[in-house]
């Protein structure tokens, strides 16, 4: 109650970090802070909403995974959409409220690829149009990265541009604070092409792997010609849309250089479909 106090006109962060504190030190704090939380951004006031959701963005840098699970359910996430949608509270939450909730689910969007729920929620809330377009995030506004982070974050592979971040987030001077923020909007960028590779990388050769094994499974049936003529057009489709599936390999691998793991997975994927389109060219030629 008092790190949200509406009557408060900054925010009160002594408050808020000994909430925080609570929520780490409790074993049920992870679970019980976000539904408290929610609570209090349905606030009808607009001061108490606002300062309940600068102490979700604190928790959520300072109170770890098992509190990032919470915020990532569809039960934690619908609350926040109700604030927004115009069948529940988006009618009189204020304007200044809604960009508020709308700026901290696109944030996570970018800060937790790996949480599918944040991203179909956020995807629900566009294609609803309720959110127009993803927010610009203010200049000077430090988001500093959570913890802990995915595996091999450029926050922390990159030392040199990590380096100059610190500096430049211990700055008492404006103009720092601000080149602070775009450097992390470059570094969330280079993040999110790196992710967006990622999966590409996956979906690619799990596309593949299925195709193969059906082809093969086609194949079979073709050989003791106990294939129908629907079977037949199916066969013809999955070769066409493996030939395509070769160059998608190449890019991939030309893309991967740096990582001899994935590099090896795309040159395996290879393997296989380069001997699936061969048998169906000898057995179905034959």
């Amino acid at each position: 109650d008092k790190a949200t106090d509406p009557s408060n006109p900054e925010e009160n962060w002594e408050c808020i970090q000994r909430f925080c504190d609570q929520v780490n030190a409790d074993i049920e704090g992870p679970s019980l802070a976000p539904r408290l939380l929610a609570h209090k951004i349905q606030s009808p006031q607009e001061m108490e909403a606002l300062h309940a959701l600068t102490v979700l963005e604190t928790c959520v840098n300072n109170c770890g995974e098992r509190f990032h699970n919470e915020i990532a359910k569809f039960r934690f996430l619908n609350e926040l959409i109700k604030v927004l949608s115009p069948k529940y509270y988006g009618t009189w939450s204020s304007e200044k409220v809604k960009s508020r909730v709308t700026e901290v689910i696109f944030s996570w969007t970018v800060w937790f690829p790996q949480e599918v729920k944040i991203r179909d929620a956020y995807q629900m809330l566009k294609k609803q149009g309720i959110v127009k377009e993803d927010p610009k995030l203010p200049e000077d506004k430090i988001l500093p990265p959570p913890s802990p982070r995915p595996q091999n974050s450029i926050f922390d592979t990159d030392e040199e541009k990590s380096k100059l971040l610190a500096r430049l987030l211990k700055s008492n001077h404006s103009e720092d604070l601000q080149a602070a923020n775009r450097l992390i909007k470059s570094m969330i960028k280079e993040e999110q092409e790196k992710s967006a590779k990622v999966s590409r990388r996956v979906n690619t050769i799990s596309e593949v792997s299925e195709n193969v094994k059906r082809m093969d499974e086609l194949l079979e049936n073709y050989k003791r010609q106990e294939l129908s003529q629907s079977d037949q057009e199916t066969l013809q489709t999955l070769f066409q849309r493996c030939e395509k599936l070769r160059p998608l390999l190449f890019r991939l691998a030309s893309e991967t250089v740096d990582d001899d793991e994935a590099l090896a997975e795309i040159l395996q994927a290879n393997d296989k479909l380069t001997q699936a389109l061969g048998q169906y060219r000898q057995v179905v030629a034959s």
